[in-house]
């Protein structure tokens, strides 16, 4: 069977706004795949706002968590495999989920952007 982490997650979320209370990840960054800005990085773990004003085109899988942020202005684009994410809460309330640490190697990154090769034709006789 596949992992309840994934699925949690996403209902957690899902909770979270329909509560008006602003999601919180806390991701542990020692974990392989993680993209996020170093400089905010303590102790390897971070915390991240993800409510709807925060980020943009945020989207979550079974084994990626990925959005567009803002940090001091800058845009970035962040990774976070499913497998890092230690907790998922409200900011006024620390309701959610807190979630037991993993040993499981995360799977391998999405690829940013795959080149599409041109179709070609070929004579056929």
């Amino acid at each position: 069977m596949t992992s309840q982490k994934p699925y949690l997650i996403r209902a957690i979320y899902e909770w979270l706004l329909d509560n008006n209370m602003t999601p919180h990840l806390l991701v542990n960054t020692s974990y392989d795949g993680v993209q996020v800005p170093r400089e905010y990085i303590n102790d390897n773990k971070i915390v991240l706002n993800i409510s709807d004003g925060a980020v943009q085109n945020f989207h979550t899988d079974n084994d990626w968590i990925s959005f567009s942020a803002r940090f001091s202005g800058k845009p970035m684009e962040l990774f976070i495999p499913i497998i890092a994410v230690q907790s998922i809460y409200g900011k006024e309330n620390n309701e959610g989920m807190f979630f037991p640490s993993d040993d499981t190697p995360p799977p391998k990154r999405p690829l940013q952007s795959v080149k599409k090769e041109r179709p070609g034709l070929k004579i056929v006789k």
